[in-house]
């Protein structure tokens, strides 16, 4: 039975409804008629939208769901029998229930370590240098997450050295960015991803304050071929395409995707200053990660508020654009009666 009283501010940053910004575009889309399949206006709009964001002429796509999106992404760059490097607490090794491999008709994924979310480049250096053989899935593609799991940011610099290695052997690169905005709002210039060797990026709308929708873009322009294709059997081309892009619009628009972003941030970097518990990583989005116990938190849970163990056993704090002082003030209250 669902606890009426229970609260999931901090679960995670999907939890939280959907922005002002984002709802009365979906308003302003809702007249007339269009066609359908993502060929309409408000689509092409969108798409405008974020090639100016990105400042890149690249090929954009709105899917409903960001592990359909990352798993398209990782079919399209990489055979059955070979496979995708990531951080072994990437999103696609441990959130997508094998998602990448059905949808690339069993392609691997191999799972690499490095501090807080982000792969070690030297790691990733002997991941490449590993020779061939016809009884494994060899390499094929990179997949990179920023901001990370862990809420650490990469900056341009760090994401350059990782995809330069993957260049120079000839893989291509794929980054799930579906907390892409608070990277952004952390620093990272998105102007600079069409130079750093992306060929697939996924930004994610959802985590950003829209109320369903992910954007596909596309940097290297041959993935474009029957790509639409591809996202109509894998059940991600909707025929009312414009209210999964209409929400960009809106985001968009006066930068809402940031500056929502920027706040989720601030209330993670505020809970951080409030937290009686060791912060296990850095907090540079609008993550906190904390070292926790098991009674501890259950008392926490008895409390009402509902977080979650995370994959290196930290509990998580996920801040949202919806996330006010108030709430951080009285969670940050209770986590102190916790203690």
């Amino acid at each position: 039975m669902i606890n009426p009283n229970a609260r999931y501010d901090f679960a995670s940053d999907n939890t939280a409804g959907a922005a002002p910004e984002a709802l009365e575009a979906l308003v302003q889309a809702n007249t007339g008629y269009t066609s359908g399949y993502g060929t309409d206006a408000v689509s092409a709009q969108a798409a405008d939208a974020l090639r100016a964001l990105l400042d890149a002429d690249a090929d954009v796509r709105f899917v409903a769901s960001g592990t359909a999106a990352n798993a398209i992404a990782c079919a399209a760059l990489c055979r059955p029998f070979e496979s995708v490097l990531s951080h072994r607490h990437a999103h696609i090794q441990t959130d997508e229930t094998g998602a990448p491999g059905f949808f690339g008709h069993g392609l691997g994924l191999i799972g690499l370590d490095g501090a807080s979310g982000r792969i070690d480049p030297a790691l990733l250096a002997s991941a490449l240098d590993a020779p061939e053989a016809s009884y494994r899935q060899s390499p094929a593609a990179l997949s990179l997450t920023n901001a990370t799991e862990y809420g650490t940011v990469y900056t341009v610099q760090a994401v350059g050295i990782l995809t330069a290695q993957a260049k120079a052997r000839g893989l291509p690169v794929h980054l799930d960015g579906a907390r892409l905005a608070n990277a952004s709002a952390s620093g990272f210039d998105v102007k600079a991803l069409k130079s750093l060797g992306i060929n697939i990026l996924v930004m994610g709308g959802t985590k950003a304050g829209m109320p369903l929708s992910e954007a596909v873009v596309l940097f290297e322009p041959a993935l474009s071929r029957r790509f639409d294709a591809r996202l109509k059997q894998a059940g991600q081309l909707p025929s009312k395409g414009r209210f999964l892009s209409a929400p960009w619009i809106g985001m968009l628009r006066e930068d809402a995707w940031t500056t929502r972003a920027a706040h989720a941030n601030a209330m993670a970097s505020k809970l951080a200053d409030l937290m009686p518990f060791p912060v296990a990583h850095p907090v540079e989005a609008n993550g906190v990660f904390v070292a926790m116990s098991e009674p501890t938190l259950q008392r926490l849970r008895a409390m009402g508020w509902n977080v979650y163990r995370f994959t290196d056993g930290t509990v998580r704090f996920m801040c949202s654009w919806a996330t006010t002082p108030e709430a951080v003030e009285e969670i940050g209250e209770a986590l102190r009666q916790v203690t």
